[in-house]
């Protein structure tokens, strides 16, 4: 009864049905509950399995294998948004403004609202929530055609907006403080969102309504698994993992380990050509992540493509480390990472030269590397590309929030308690970069929707997380992020005080133009440390899909130029555009420093392996 009535039909109405002119009242046949008693007992069955995610949670706190820190984003959360909160409490007249700008807005999304349910025509607006979002979590028609979801949309896009805006109008913070803000206000909003709850999200609504709940029954079973996995943290799955096994359909390149160090293996590829250059080509990874991103598989990895070319490749593989590595600080990795895969390099091929490529944080390790190096009279290293690399970190981007001295005072006092920094840590603080990309669809189709992830090798990657040696993190922190010692000429490593100056070798350097962790901008900005030639090479895309871009695959494009010196929007304002891959612009670079080719040399020379590759260490999980 309750249902007709609530429809209606031509015969009470005088407008054809509707009791409002602008809205159909069928159009909430989808969101009727059909069948309360399947529903009951699915709910009931989402409670078991939320207890035992509650249960996952608190057993390691319980038995003291977990212990909360005030080392939280929370904390600092707090602290820095009472700031601009204090602006505008502290003066009633600026208090007063703002709670009328806001409720300006909102009485206006409010007429708009109540003017479309009665079927008239409303007039542009200035304010954007008056209009069809452009945003994928808004992509339901049901957020602008049903008056209650549209009304809420609006009124959380006005609220975004005016949050926004007022830590932008706080006067008196600091640059470092408004930063914070208002990458902490941006991660409230996101996750305040309708579209992440059930009864606030169209699609969520119909679709529970439609399984009866069964949705939620897979989803709390998923949310418990993954605490579980976690370890009493949600492990928040992006891929379905189960599919990749490392070795076996990802990390394929054949070639063996030859040799390790407290720190890393060093592998060397089996050689695919007749010839190859005489000039072997070692990669120093990011320790942050594992160096297999550059061989995910046979048609986008990036190793493999540079053995078909005719490079003698050498990578290193840095150790998944424990509380034995506490002590191993940038020193430790400069010598026994880097140094020893050259000794390796050398050991295997009987060269003394290298072409050696740095990714992020190993361009980093690399570049001061190359200072000490040119400190110490060693020039086996004769020219560096640098991947989406900063060595100059004064527009390093939102990593910085978590960068201050109360907060590294923070991470340190918790990384000595084991000597490490876990995995999770890391992968959180990257995933709130993007966690409109990398936190929020996942939680809303993994724990609403109950839908598993697919499976993406590249996701799969991005989950396997990485430990942090306690000395290591501390130095790259300090050093680099709080104080841009690098850059100033003024780290020291090795009882030297370094300069980028000092290294006079041809640089590639390779910034992408999207890039949320190592900026553009930043990267353009370094470019000027260095004493030699820099090519300055723009990637589309991002941190890792423009790095990893395969020529066959004829995706996104690259911007060269002349020197990265002045304005990086004036140089790609004069800069010229190619569609592609800058793959085959970096070959011909490297080729050209030195092109001569001898026979293709046999995987480890005289040198017993130790395992084929991708070795042991890479496939120790955090």
């Amino acid at each position: 009864m309750w249902r007709e009535d609530l429809v209606g039909d031509d015969k009470t109405t005088g407008n054809g049905g509707r009791a409002f002119p602008g809205f159909d009242p069928k159009a909430v046949e989808a969101y009727l509950i059909k069948d309360p008693e399947a529903l009951t007992v699915n709910l009931a069955r989402s409670l078991e399995h939320v207890g035992k995610a509650a249960s996952a949670w608190l057993a390691p706190r319980e038995s003291g294998e977990k212990v909360d820190t005030i080392a939280d984003p929370m904390t600092d959360l707090v602290k820095t948004l009472s700031k601009v909160s204090e602006y505008w409490m502290s003066d009633p007249r600026r208090s007063f403004e703002a709670q009328t700008h806001l409720m300006t807005s909102m009485m206006g999304m409010w007429t708009r609202s109540l003017q479309k349910v009665s079927g008239l025509d409303t007039p542009p607006s200035a304010t954007p929530a008056a209009e069809p979002s452009r945003d994928k979590r808004f992509a339901d028609p049901d957020w602008v055609a049903n008056p209650f979801f549209d009304m809420l949309r609006q009124a959380y896009l006005v609220l975004s907006d005016w949050a926004e805006k007022m830590v932008m109008q706080t006067e008196g913070l600091d640059e470092h403080t408004r930063h914070k803000a208002a990458f902490y206000v941006r991660q409230v909003t996101e996750a305040l969102s309708p579209s992440n709850f059930i009864a606030t999200n169209p699609q969520l609504y119909r679709e529970t309504v439609a399984a009866n709940g069964a949705n939620l029954v897979n989803g709390m079973r998923m949310l418990a698994e993954d605490i579980l996995s976690g370890k009493g943290e949600l492990r928040l799955r992006q891929s379905d993992t189960s599919k990749f096994a490392i070795g076996e359909n990802i990390a394929l390149t054949p070639g063996k380990v030859l040799a390790q160090s407290d720190v890393c293996q060093v592998i060397q590829y089996d050689a695919t050509t007749e010839t190859v250059l005489k000039r072997p080509l070692l990669i120093c990874p990011p320790w942050i992540n594992k160096f297999y991103v550059l061989d995910l598989n046979p048609q986008k990895s990036f190793i493999k493509w540079a053995v078909d070319q005719g490079h003698t490749v050498f990578v290193i593989s840095w150790v998944n480390p424990d509380e034995r590595h506490a002590d191993k600080d940038w020193e430790s990795y400069a010598r026994e990472g880097i140094g020893f895969a050259l000794d390796t390099v050398k050991q295997a091929t009987g060269e003394d030269e290298v072409n050696a490529v740095g990714y992020c944080v190993g361009g980093t390790l690399l570049a001061a590397t190359l200072a000490l190096h040119a400190q110490e009279g060693d020039r086996r290293i004769r020219s560096a590309t640098l991947f989406t690399t900063q060595v100059d970190f004064t527009h390093a981007g939102d990593l910085k929030v978590f960068v201050d001295e109360d907060q590294i005072s923070q991470i340190e006092k918790r990384m000595s308690e084991k000597g490490y920094l876990e995995g999770s840590s890391m992968a959180l603080a990257f995933n709130m970069l993007r966690a409109s990309e990398l936190i929020w669809p996942y939680f809303v189709n993994n724990y609403l929707k109950g839908v598993e992830p697919s499976a993406f090798d590249l996701l799969y990657w991005n989950a396997d997380s990485t430990r942090m040696p306690a000395a290591n993190h501390s130095f790259y922190l300090r050093n680099c992020y709080l104080e841009n010692k690098l850059s100033r000429g003024e780290m020291v490593l090795a009882g030297r005080t370094l300069s980028l100056k000092d290294v006079t070798i041809p640089v590639y350097n390779l910034a992408t133009r999207e890039d949320h962790i190592a900026p553009a901008k930043s990267v353009f900005l370094g470019s000027s440390s260095f004493g030699g030639e820099v090519t300055y090479v723009l990637s589309g895309s991002g941190h890792i899909a423009g790095v990893v871009n395969p020529p066959d695959k004829r995706k996104y494009q690259f911007w060269t130029g002349g020197p990265p010196v002045g304005e990086l929007e004036d140089w790609i304002a004069s800069a010229k555009e190619t569609s592609g891959s800058w793959w085959p612009n970096w070959y011909d670079w490297v080729a050209s420093l030195d092109g001569e080719r001898v026979p293709a040399r046999r995987t480890g020379g005289s040198m017993n392996s130790i395992e084929e590759a991708p070795g042991s260490y890479v496939r120790v999980r955090a």
